[in-house]
């Protein structure tokens, strides 16, 4: 078992939900990266999603798309990325998941991906450009490795291939709420509930939700039926404060601002 399966394990037993923030890696440096993972596990977050910057990433709006160009603009290069995530998770009691584009792992390798991700000290990965079709060798080796290949699950997918997803998934399922690029959403689509109720029936893996969640009133609605929810546009764009150009905030109060916001997400659950 990976340690996000003994995380979802404990939330299950005490009746709780997870919240989990996601930050681009070195947006605006690593340092500040560093700083914010620490500050979300100390705010009580239960795993936190760690995006590795790429050129063309698939399915993120325009926040997180801005994110990943500030940062691959800074020079920050994956070794770097799992070096400072070396130095930070034997700090953190959260797990650290990556989303990271499948171009990214076979360019190094996938076993020699696993190797630095596992000495690194992140429990999964989230590839959302990897097709079920095409996951069944790398499931293996992360089945292997009790590491945790967390896929995805959207609103146009086939109830068959929801269920053929679910059967090569380990640690939790990406349920994507929305058809559509990730971004901040006033109101969740109104058969996300039913979408949810239907796949909690096809499997046990833990169902977390995430595009468009952005205020409590969203984790208020979905926490009858999800194991937990995934806030990315939201906590990116107060991030993005700490750039000159975007607001010229000091690191550390952006970072008490992204601190407060995922408080009152935890909060509501």
């Amino acid at each position: 078992m990976s340690s996000i399966d003994d995380l979802f394990a404990r939330l299950r037993s005490e009746g709780k939900k997870a919240f989990m923030p996601f930050v681009t890696a070195a947006d605006p440096d690593l340092e500040f990266t560093q700083s914010l993972l620490k500050a979300l596990d100390a705010t009580g977050c239960h795993l936190a999603e760690l995006g590795i910057p790429y050129s063309d990433p698939i399915a993120d709006g325009p926040v997180i798309q801005a994110s990943y160009t500030r940062a691959l603009n800074g020079g920050v290069k994956l070794e770097a990325i799992f070096d400072m995530v070396a130095n930070t998770t034997p700090q953190l009691s959260m797990p650290i998941v990556t989303m990271v584009s499948y171009a990214i792992i076979y360019r190094l390798g996938l076993d020699e991906y696993l190797k630095q991700a596992k000495a690194a000290g992140v429990a999964g990965a989230i590839v959302p450009d990897m097709p079920v079709d095409e996951s069944a060798e790398f499931a293996a080796k992360c089945r292997a490795a009790d590491f945790s290949l967390i896929q995805l699950i959207t609103p146009t997918t086939t109830k068959q291939r929801a269920i053929e997803i679910a059967q090569q998934t380990t640690g939790f399922i990406y349920y994507v709420s929305i058809a559509g690029i990730t971004g901040e959403r006033t109101e969740l689509p109104p058969d996300l509930l039913d979408n949810l109720r239907w796949l909690r029936q096809q499997t046990d893996l833990p169902i977390c939700v995430g595009f468009g969640i952005s205020k409590p009133e969203h984790v208020e609605l979905l926490k009858p039926v999800a194991d937990g929810m995934i806030v990315g546009s939201a906590i990116v764009r107060k991030i993005a404060c700490a750039h000159p150009a975007e607001g010229g905030k000091t690191a550390a109060t952006v970072i008490t601002d992204v601190s407060d916001f995922a408080r009152t997400m935890i909060d509501a659950m």
